[in-house]
């Protein structure tokens, strides 16, 4: 089955094309995005994906910070879906991650040739070679790459709060063994699509493998980034599925084992032995 979801520009939405040289190309890997008020990671996060992708589709989701004005300057950055009229209800925010999406993939396919897709958080870092690992995956079978996620957390002798002139990879010392293997990286085929109740996630993707490791801080920027997120989610989603639970973490930055009650892990092969799937 064909991909046959059509996202339209809303009042309040318009694309603006970045680094112009970036069209007229045939890519390898591009990159897209959905962001709002990252502007304490982005540039760092715009480099270091810079480093794989050939360029990035961003949408900025009615920035209040500096977001809009660091994608616009980036190199690497092709196109930008603006949005200047954020939507706060719950039904709102529960359509808007595949809305987001949908309409970055299909925007990305509108303007520039691609073979494959890479779907990334400003929040993440994927580890080691990950445009080697998908040229060695592009004369496979495999048209997706699930990608292995673990959490940052901060401790009592790790918690001070990231700086925006540091790289964010690395950057705490422990993570929690939950692992979530996400879908970041497709080919790019019509089958692929977002619809109104995905997610992080596309349908269409049918032959998938598992590989790569992410570390994920969005649990471990700083106490008072902790404290914004648990807020966010209990104003945003529905209480009996994410409310409670950040509503019990309020207050509770520092970790001495995981939000599951599992120890941590330096990064590495210790970690990777002790991952328990979620």
């Amino acid at each position: 089955m064909l991909g046959t979801s059509s996202w339209q520009l809303r009042d309040g939405e318009q694309i603006i094309a970045c680094n112009e040289s970036l069209f007229g190309h045939s890519h390898f890997l591009i990159g897209i995005t959905r962001v709002r008020n990252e502007a304490l990671v982005l540039r760092d996060t715009l480099d270091y994906v810079g480093k794989h992708v050939d360029a990035i589709v961003a949408y900025d989701d009615a920035s209040t910070d500096r977001t809009l004005e660091i994608l616009g300057g980036h190199p690497k950055v092709a196109l930008i879906v603006t949005n200047r009229s954020w939507e706060a209800d719950i039904e709102a925010r529960r359509i808007a991650e595949g809305r987001h999406r949908g309409l970055l993939l299909q925007t990305a396919r509108e303007h520039l040739r691609f073979d494959w897709m890479f779907c990334f958080d400003a929040d993440e870092r994927v580890t080691g070679d990950l445009r080697g690992y998908m040229e060695r995956t592009h004369s496979s079978d495999c048209d997706g790459v699930r990608v292995q996620l673990f959490d940052a957390y901060m401790t009592p002798d790790d918690h001070a709060p990231y700086q925006a002139d540091r790289e964010l990879l690395g950057f705490r010392r422990f993570f929690g063994p939950e692992r979530r293997d996400i879908l970041m990286l497709w080919r790019n085929r019509l089958e692929v699509f977002f619809a109104k109740h995905h997610g992080r996630e596309p349908g269409g993707v049918e032959h998938v493998e598992t590989g790569l490791y992410c570390q994920h801080y969005g649990k471990s920027l700083s106490v008072e980034h902790w404290e914004e997120t648990c807020e966010y989610y209990l104003r945003h989603f529905p209480f009996d599925s994410y409310g409670r639970k950040w509503r019990d973490r309020k207050g509770r930055a520092i970790h001495n084992q995981s939000d599951f009650l599992r120890p941590l892990y330096e990064w590495g092969d210790t970690l990777f032995a002790n991952a328990v799937k979620i």
